[in-house]
């Protein structure tokens, strides 16, 4: 799988842009507030349908315009797709696959399959668990429709009980209907922690052993899937937690707080690993996501690297580069040096000045 070529207009600060990239690896570098990572977003969107930063549509579009575009040609096991997004400002976005508009924003998840890997992602471990739940549901609904479907139907549910909790305060005649916001919570609910679990007993397996050649064979790291609730208890535990529920006006139970430990060496280094090994770990994270994908998928994703080779020391820098050589590869960087040192082959670069890309070489 490779994205072949994105067009911009009026996407962040390009008016307008054409770049085709080589089907292995490309770096767009240049000074900061260039644009490098805007490219990086545009291709995010095309395959997500939402911004990598949880940015809102209108956000994305030029400065002083209503509407920008991002067009991304794929292609896919000798299959070209060609994806269409159109941001408005003030109505919701508009997507074609092919140049058939599409209803559905889920019908375009698992076209174009990307890991982004950016600094922020260094910080999962410490962060908190938000953070982790992110990582979980970005990969699970780009590699399962159903997932995706039930997740989504779930923050619906969840949004719906919530606020009638609120308004129980001033109607407590409704108290009787929460039961059937309650039903469709525990259904969806039950198989996103299924799903979940799988996903996380998957990524263990490749975690593992990425980890130990990371680490040359001094640390093991295992990952652990922290349910707030097991599948099976989780409708008494609604149950139980009526009452409570209605004082606080929120829903305290549920997959909308799980979280995933990450035990190194019997240590859980959430909270008491060094940042040095945290960031080992995230890297081996996103090493074993790309790895997951691949077999899923029967393909390989592509891969964006978000100005994260600053933040690694040089034998981090060496493993990641030496690790993706199979894939096509989208990097941002201030500069090449480290490219240079690692002796890193090079197909394509990119010169990024104030919303002008230029190639290079």
């Amino acid at each position: 799988m490779i994205i072949k070529s994105i067009e911009l207009k009026n996407f962040r600060n390009y008016e307008e842009l054409e770049i085709h990239f080589d089907d292995q690896t490309n770096i767009l570098y240049g000074d900061n507030a260039q644009g490098k990572t805007n490219v990086l977003e545009s291709a995010c969107v095309s395959a997500t349908t939402k911004s990598h930063k949880g940015s809102f549509d209108k956000e994305m579009i030029r400065f002083g315009q209503q509407e920008a575009h991002i067009r991304t040609f794929v292609q896919k096991k000798d299959r070209d797709f060609q994806i269409d997004i159109h941001l408005k400002k003030n109505r919701s976005k508009g997507i074609a696959i092919n140049q058939v508009p599409i209803k559905k924003a889920s019908d375009l998840f698992g076209i174009l399959n990307i890991v982004f890997f950016s600094p922020e992602d260094l910080n999962i471990i410490k962060n908190g668990p938000a953070e982790r739940r992110r990582f979980l549901d970005l990969e699970l609904c780009q590699l399962d429709k159903i997932y995706l479907s039930d997740l989504a139907n779930y923050n619906k549910v969840l949004k719906q009980r919530n606020k009638l909790l609120k308004d129980l305060y001033f109607r407590p005649d409704l108290k009787e209907t929460l039961f059937a916001w309650d039903e469709q919570l525990v259904t969806y609910g039950k198989r996103i922690i299924k799903r979940r679990q799988i996903f996380v007993q998957e990524l263990n397996e490749l975690v593992y052993e990425i980890h130990k050649n990371l680490s040359g064979n001094r640390e093991e790291l295992i990952l652990k899937y922290e349910p707030d609730v097991e599948d099976i208890f989780f409708q008494d535990e609604l149950f139980q937690n009526k009452e409570k529920d209605i004082k606080n006006a929120q829903t305290s139970v549920g997959p909308h707080r799980d979280d995933i430990s990450f035990i190194l060496n019997d240590i859980d280094i959430r909270k008491f690993g060094s940042q040095g090994q945290q960031r080992t770990a995230a890297l081996s994270l996103k090493l074993s996501e790309i790895e997951l994908v691949k077999s899923c998928i029967g393909d390989t994703p592509v891969l964006l690297l978000d100005d994260v080779l600053s933040e690694l020391d040089s034998n981090r820098q060496n493993y990641l580069l030496h690790s993706i050589h199979d894939i096509q590869t989208i990097i941002t960087c201030t500069g090449l040096d480290e490219f240079v040192k690692n002796n890193f082959q090079i197909q394509r670069i990119f010169r990024v000045t104030n919303g002008q890309i230029s190639q290079q070489s």
